[in-house]
Order: C-alpha cells, then structure tokens, then sequence
C-alpha cells in the first residue's frame, strides 16, 4: 500500500469513526431518555440503566456502520476535492481504477468490522442487556450464560433458552419441601406456553427423591400450572434483527422443519448477509457524491444530499422488509433490492462523473 492509498485510507477512516461516534452518542440519549421511565421499578437503578445502554452500543453500532461509512467518506473525500487534492493525486497519475481500488480497500476494513460486530459481538451482548434489564426490573428471576433461572413457591426453575416462537428449550425444575430437601426434579426437552398461562411440558422425566431410594418414570407430555407468564420469559426472547446469521440458519431450518413460516426470519438472513456488501457500497455513494472540483456544483448541497440518501438506504432496509411480508414479495429481493438498486445507481453517477 503505497503513501497515498494509506493517506485516503486513513482519512475516510477518521471520518467514519467520528461520523460512527456521533450517532452512537445521539442513539444513546434517546435510548437514555427512553429508560428514565423504568428507573426505580425492582432493582432498576442508574448503574444497571448505564451498563444496558453500554452493552446495546455494539448492535446500534453494527446498524449504523454503512450511514457512518457513507458520511464519512464523504466528508473526507469533499475536504480532499475541495483542497483540490483530489485533483492533484489524478494529475500524478491516480487513475479511476487505482482510485476505487483504494475505496474498496477502505470498505473492506468496515465489512469486517460490520461481520465481527453482526455475527459475534452485538448479538450476545444486546442478549445479555435484555436480560439484565429484565432480571433487574422482576427481582425473582436471574438471567445469564445458563439460561433463566425463576424462583417460585417450593420451585426453582431453569430454562436455557426460548425460541422467537416462544418454544422453551432445556426446562428444569427442582422442587423442595418446607425444610428446603429436595424432593423432586422435574426435566423436559422443550415446553410451550399455554394461552391460559400453563406449560404444557414434552418428553419429561421425573425423579422423586425418597430417604432411601429415587423413582424416574417418563412422560411424554405433562401439562403444568404455574403463574410464570409469557410476557416475563420474554426476557429470553431474541429479535431476528439481532440474530446472527447462524443462529438465523438454525432457526430457519427449526421452522422448515415444523412447516412453520419463514419468510420474516429469511429477510432477516438476507439482510445480516447483504449488510457487510452494504459498507461497500456506501463507499461507491460517497464517491459519486463528490465533487470532483469545487467548480461543479456546491459542495455543501451534495453533501447534504448525499447525507439524506444514506439516511433514505438506513431506514428503507427496514420498511422494505415489513412492506414486503405484506405483499409476498421473495425474501431474497427483500433483504438484498435496497442494497443492489444503491449500487447501481451509484455505478451509474460515477459513470457519468468520469465521461464529463
């Protein structure tokens, strides 16, 4: 990488980051002023408030990841046009190939970073903030890496996880008489959450536990009242947005399986697969937002509107995917249009930029 690759490389880059930090403090407040109003509800105070919005960071950072790149870029790049050092380096001999190699270079770099942060950082940590949330807000549950753990009369219960469909996985319960001896413990591969607030538990088994030896006998279903309900298990409950792409593959594949629907949850993959190819592309905007000298256009006025056109690209990702569940529209066009259409429209603007 020769001085001047490096040089625009790390000027995009600083520009991005401060363009990143901007929104993620902005994002912040109002997720801040968001959560004045659960303040002092169980354990929920101003410690727990902060260590929630802290670890939501990494998930607000990996959606924001391609506006950031957008603005950046063309911040760095108009400062490079309007110093007319974009103009020199072409006059060196920086062709419009070794240019958008530079740029797709740069793009990389923030590809990666939204894989890293998408795939293995925002999901468990986003996971980990509900659950603190949560586990704060009702003091008679306690969430972390085992799953859900529930206190309830002689019962304490375990749950290691819950499917978006609301299927419990992993349930365990372990029963104890008024002199806290274990008594009985209860283990079920999956359970669902009745309407009227029971559990109705599948392939149970039970071990009763006598003085002198211990009784297993299985079922396999068992249906069991208890008054923990659907809402307060939401706080196992994992939004598709903040799945993995794995944990996406899985899931669709549990839906497929149980010939349930899968169109929502297949947007949702399409997307998390197209959105690292979505950093590049903001990386093409930018450019084709530039100007090549401070004599063609105002330069404020594109940067504006290239602004605006990134903002348009966060938000139309979302209702394109809702609006096309409506209309039946595939899921791979739902997850992948927004980001082909920005990319040949960009394709197309530099076109023209370089023919003038």
């Amino acid at each position: 990488m020769n001085l001047i690759s490096r040089y625009i490389i790390r000027q995009m880059a600083v520009m991005a980051l401060y363009a990143l930090l901007a929104f993620l403090v902005l994002y912040s407040f109002f997720e801040v002023m968001d959560e004045v109003g659960n303040l002092g509800k169980g354990g929920y105070g101003g410690v727990k408030m902060a260590q929630y919005v802290l670890m939501q960071m990494p998930a607000r950072a990996y959606e924001l990841m391609p506006l950031a790149v957008l603005i950046g870029g063309l911040i760095s790049l108009s400062q490079l046009a309007s110093g007319s050092e974009l103009t020199v380096m072409k006059a060196s001999g920086l062709n419009i190939k070794k240019l958008l190699l530079i740029l797709a270079k740069f793009g990389l770099i923030f590809a990666l970073a939204t894989v890293a942060l998408g795939e293995w950082v925002a999901p468990k940590l986003s996971q980990r903030a509900e659950n603190l949330k949560t586990a704060a807000i009702n003091g008679k549950l306690t969430a972390g890496n085992t799953g859900l753990w529930l206190k309830e009369k002689n019962n304490i219960i375990n749950v290691r996880e819950m499917l978006p469909d609301k299927t419990l996985l992993g349930v365990k319960v372990w029963q104890h008489n008024e002199q806290y001896e274990l008594v009985q413990v209860v283990e079920a591969e999956a359970a669902v959450l009745n309407t009227d607030g029971s559990w109705q538990l599948k392939n149970v088994r039970h071990s009763m536990i006598y003085n002198d030896h211990i009784e297993v006998k299985t079922e396999a279903e068992q249906r069991w009242e208890t008054a923990i309900n659907s809402k307060l298990m939401d706080v196992l409950l994992v939004d598709p947005d903040q799945m993995s792409v794995s944990e996406l593959t899985t899931y669709i594949a549990h839906l497929k399986d149980n010939h349930q629907q899968t169109q929502a949850y297949s947007i949702a993959w399409w997307r998390k697969v197209m959105y690292p190819i979505a950093a590049l592309v903001m990386v093409l905007v930018a450019y084709a937002f530039t100007p090549q000298t401070t004599r063609h256009g105002n330069i404020g006025l594109k940067l504006f509107g290239g602004i605006c056109l990134g903002l348009a690209f966060h938000f139309a990702g979302r209702l394109f995917g809702f609006t096309s569940q409506l209309y039946g529209v595939p899921p791979f066009l739902a997850g992948t249009l927004p980001t082909v259409i920005f990319a040949i429209g960009a394709v197309y603007l530099i076109g023209k930029h370089e023919k003038r």
